[in-house]
């Protein structure tokens, strides 16, 4: 035990049935250091988190907390202890308001009675010392913005007296703005004394903010390094094993007739007047804030969402797609943004995930064809998993993705619409994704990709659309493909 260190997990290993998730790994955090956790999707990163949380018993190994080993391992003892964990999906109750979640587990400190003005007042207080003195304690947290909702989910640990605060993949559904505050709202937890242990996929984030990095790999401990001694290029080599020359594959298809032209479309108050094209091999992105719009184009071109007017011609014919199953049987394919909420069906098998689509097409099933056909569409995209009889929420983010995509790739697409495809995955797994899109364009698929990272779109597209607030500001030439020029658009400049 070493009194510099807060928390000490050693040896720790965990199996889900025959699979090792965790095998003989160590992670040491020092008092008031930001400790970054990195690793491919499927390393171990959350499982280990959830070790930590108590949420999950290991199998072997022992933690220390504060000089302290942690013999009774369950969500309240650790809490106790002082360890938080701050999920991607909050731990909130949405009706009730934002006092109320902060103070949850002790509404009445005890008594028979709750002391409302007490109770708001301290909330209040909370919300002060983290700066955003502003949210009313009053406000049912279903009426606040995702990323106010995470300072709340904050001051709730906070108000448990949390010396450690583990944030997993905190900034993947913030915009940049909203990114930026977070992280000096780190930095400032970690100078009041609190102790970070920060997962995330943006190496730029870990740069930013984190003292030290520990590297998993699946699901084995690899090394922890100090933050200023080492290089994206090495950190990316330590996480898959390989060195990843560039990240963007290069393409070389050939650009071919126009599939899709869209022309004066209107989806209610989200889009106005938008026209554009996508030819055939053709790589288009969808840049701009949160908010422009893009989602909203995609669904109503799927049939997804009701558009207002406008025209759409797909291989030289005007169409009037009304229902997802119109697009789907045109060979117009969508990977939405939320892969949980509309990508996948979780509970159900990984077979059924890749084979839902072409199924509907077929008309008929043949079992044992369909399990050869998807365990040859799995390993092509280079897919990790137990059983394809395991169901989908057994999957790491980035495996997760891969399924939601691969049901498009079990059929004839002639347009695919990707919505966000590298949110929330490792680079490894961006990479494969990326030589995936770039098969698609090869074999004369037409694809639009809708993306908030600059760098996909300046990396992937031949050109991008950029918007604001509903509307197309200009289009982007690839050779004309800089931040610079993205952001002025999507800012009005």
């Amino acid at each position: 035990m070493d009194s510099n260190y807060i928390v000490e997990m050693n040896h720790i290993s965990k199996h889900f049935g025959g699979v090792k998730a965790l095998e003989d790994v160590h992670m040491k955090v020092k008092k008031g250091e930001i400790h970054a956790l990195i690793g491919e999707n499927g390393a171990g990163k959350s499982t280990l988190m959830k070790i930590l949380a108590g949420a999950y018993a290991k199998d072997d190994g022992n933690i220390i907390i504060d000089g302290k080993e942690a013999t009774v391992s369950t969500p309240k003892a650790m809490i106790d202890l002082g360890v938080s964990v701050i999920y991607q999906e909050f731990m909130l109750a949405p009706d009730l308001s934002v006092a109320e979640n902060i103070y949850i587990d002790k509404l009445s400190s005890g008594g028979l009675f709750i002391n409302w003005k007490k109770l708001r007042k301290n909330a209040k207080q909370e919300l002060e010392k983290i700066g955003f003195g502003h949210i009313d304690p009053n406000q049912k947290v279903g009426e606040l913005s995702v990323a106010y909702q995470q300072i709340v989910e904050i001051c709730k640990c906070l108000a448990k007296n949390s010396k450690v605060l583990v944030f997993d993949e905190p900034t993947a559904v913030l915009t940049h703005s909203e990114t930026q505050k977070l992280l000096e709202l780190i930095v400032k937890l970690k100078n009041s004394g609190v102790t970070i242990v920060y997962i995330s996929h943006r190496l730029e984030e870990l740069f930013a903010i984190s003292d030290k990095i520990t590297v998993l790999k699946d699901g084995k401990y690899v090394g922890t390094v100090d933050t200023n001694t080492i290089t994206k290029d090495q950190l990316v080599t330590m996480m898959v094993g390989r060195e990843i020359s560039t990240l963007f594959p290069e393409r070389h298809a050939l650009v071919g007739e126009e599939v899709l032209k869209v022309e004066n479309l209107n989806v209610g108050n989200h889009v106005k007047n938008a026209s554009f094209t996508v030819r055939a091999g053709e790589v288009v992105g969808f840049s701009g804030l949160v908010g422009s719009g893009r989602t909203e184009i995609m669904r109503a071109i799927f049939g997804a969402d009701k558009k207002e007017s406008g025209l759409t011609y797909y291989l030289g014919e005007q169409i009037d797609i009304k229902t997802p199953k119109q697009a789907i049987k045109l060979g117009i394919g969508l990977l939405p943004e939320d892969r949980k909420k509309q990508g996948l069906l979780l509970s159900q098998s990984i077979r059924i995930n890749s084979t839902m689509v072409s199924n509907q097409t077929n008309g008929w099933i043949s079992h044992r064809q369909e399990k050869d056909n998807v365990l040859e569409l799995l390993a092509r995209i280079s897919t990790k998993y137990g059983s394809t009889e395991d169901p989908a929420d057994s999957l790491s983010g980035g495996n997760q993705q891969k399924v939601a995509l691969a049901k498009w790739l079990a059929i004839d697409t002639k347009l695919i619409i990707l919505d966000e495809p590298t949110r929330g995955v490792d680079v490894g797994a961006k990479t494969e994704i990326y030589k995936i899109i770039n098969d698609l364009a090869g074999k004369g698929v037409a694809v639009i990709i809708v993306s908030s990272e600059m760098s996909e779109i300046i990396g992937m597209c031949d050109r991008a659309y950029v918007m604001r607030e509903g509307e197309i500001m200009g289009e982007v030439k690839k050779d004309e493909l800089t931040e610079n020029n993205l952001i002025k658009l999507a800012m009005g400049v």
